[in-house]
């Protein structure tokens, strides 16, 4: 069987698209914090398209995880169509078990099988405030806290940082943190930098993140996203989680001008 002879050689995603075509388009779905593939947009998830070359000398890592994936493909029909995905959903058949390594020299990005929930009530008034106040948006500020800390307000890092935005003592120093495990100071403090970082890199979050987590000189000495498995994982992290926060949070209503 195609299916099955594919799954052994290359992994679920030339499963997933096992056609004659030499471009394949495979659909990374988030839900609930975790992620999986399919050959069409899951109702529900919030899918992504991704291209895959048939003649890539490396098959990409699509799950977003280091090591070992395990799970089951299925098939189901929708719009008409035979539909193949990880994802258990309604009407789904169960083809076939499977267990993949993310092929040598994949980006793999850490942690996205294991999210967690969003958390919007986790002293939701202060990250409000602060993101407000640093012109940048609530849902981002907190995907960076939740990837930092898990939302965590007493928690330090190996290498030293601090509190639920995990600032390093020199950058408590530079935006007056105080007390850096104080949700208030941690939060305005580490909105300063990330509003000082967002401007820096023209509203790019992505770069803004990386350096959030690898300082401004990697970024620039590599001009973009530092090679670091840690960075490009924390850069993936911090956009899954901003597309889970921007869903949880309640759309702010437009302002109004004041009439002169």
């Amino acid at each position: 069987m195609e299916i099955v002879y594919r799954a052994a050689m290359v992994g679920v995603v030339a499963v997933l698209c096992a056609t004659t075509a030499q471009a394949r388009t495979v659909y990374r779905c988030l839900r609930d914090g975790t992620v999986s593939l399919a050959t069409a947009p899951e109702p529900g998830s919030h899918c992504e398209a991704k291209q895959v070359d048939d003649n890539a000398a490396i098959v990409p890592n699509l799950w977003g995880i280091n090591g070992k994936q395990s799970g089951v493909l299925y098939a189901r029909t929708q719009d008409g169509q035979v539909v193949y995905s990880t994802r258990y959903l309604p009407g789904s058949t169960r083809l076939m078990a499977f267990t993949v390594t993310p092929p040598p020299g994949a980006t793999a990005h850490a942690g996205l099988g294991s999210l967690g929930p969003p958390q919007p009530n986790v002293d939701a008034a202060i990250f409000h405030a602060a993101a407000r106040a640093n012109g940048i948006e609530d849902a981002w500020l907190r995907a960076i806290a939740h990837a930092e800390s898990g939302m965590q307000a007493d928690v330090v890092s190996p290498k030293g940082a601090q509190g639920i935005m995990q600032l390093m003592p020199e950058t408590t120093l530079l935006y007056r943190v105080q007390d850096p495990f104080s949700p208030t100071q941690a939060i305005q403090g580490g909105a300063k930098y990330l509003g000082e970082l967002l401007r820096r890199y023209k509203g790019d979050r992505r770069l803004a993140a990386a350096a959030y987590n690898a300082g401004i000189g990697a970024v620039a000495r590599y001009d973009g996203i530092p090679p670091y498995a840690e960075t490009q994982a924390y850069v993936e992290k911090v956009e899954a989680l901003y597309g889970l926060y921007r869903a949880a949070l309640p759309i702010a209503p437009p302002r109004r001008h004041s009439r002169h």
